[in-house]
């Protein structure tokens, strides 16, 4: 019995142990901006589907766990790349940091502006991978007439809507019926664990 007792109780302890770590994940927060110059693979905004380099894009900004991130540090950006496309795995590294593009889509396409949203995943040592959303964005005219444009990064996280709260309240459902359900199982004695 007392065997049985003390499993229950390892078992309890160990379960705790493993949301207590989960619970203590560090999510990536804030935000990051870029801005530098990208080569389209044409003349104008409005006709151009991807950025076929990267030139000169560093940090202008960060907050959060992006702090730490000096200002006007380069950024490593994956080229060529369309605007509509899937999975990029390592799409920009930064400071330690390094975002998975899951998917990319125009949010709107003119002859004076393009604005591409994209959707991933930011992850750091010591950091749980996180989601975050962002947009690119580039402006006609062109400088000297070439497919370079000015161009801006941004990133934010986005916020997990409470799922994390949740899974610990069920979590701790869970070990309080458990708790319950030891302490009014018979011993074998027929006599009542209190």
């Amino acid at each position: 019995m007392k065997k049985n007792k003390l499993l229950a109780l390892v078992g309890a302890a160990a379960l705790v142990a493993a949301l207590t770590q989960t619970v203590h994940a560090i999510p990536i927060t804030g935000n990051i901006g870029f801005s530098g110059a990208a080569q389209l693979d044409d003349d104008s905004v409005q006709a151009a589907t991807k950025t076929v380099a990267w030139i000169n894009t560093v940090v202008n900004g960060g907050s959060g766990s992006f702090a730490v991130v000096p200002i006007n540090s380069p950024v490593v950006l994956m080229s060529p790349w369309s605007f509509t496309s899937g999975v990029i795995n390592n799409f920009w590294t930064v400071g330690g940091f390094t975002f998975n593009l899951v998917s990319s889509s125009i949010h709107s396409q003119d002859s004076l502006f393009l604005n591409v949203v994209l959707v991933g995943t930011v992850t750091a040592l010591n950091y749980d991978p996180s989601v975050f959303s962002g947009t690119f964005q580039v402006a006609n005219p062109s400088a000297n007439g070439q497919a370079i444009f000015t161009q801006r990064l941004s990133f934010s996280a986005v916020p997990d809507g409470g799922t994390t709260w949740i899974l610990l309240g069920l979590s701790l459902v869970g070990i309080a019926l458990i708790k319950r359900k030891m302490q009014n199982r018979p011993n074998s004695g027929g006599v009542m664990l209190a």
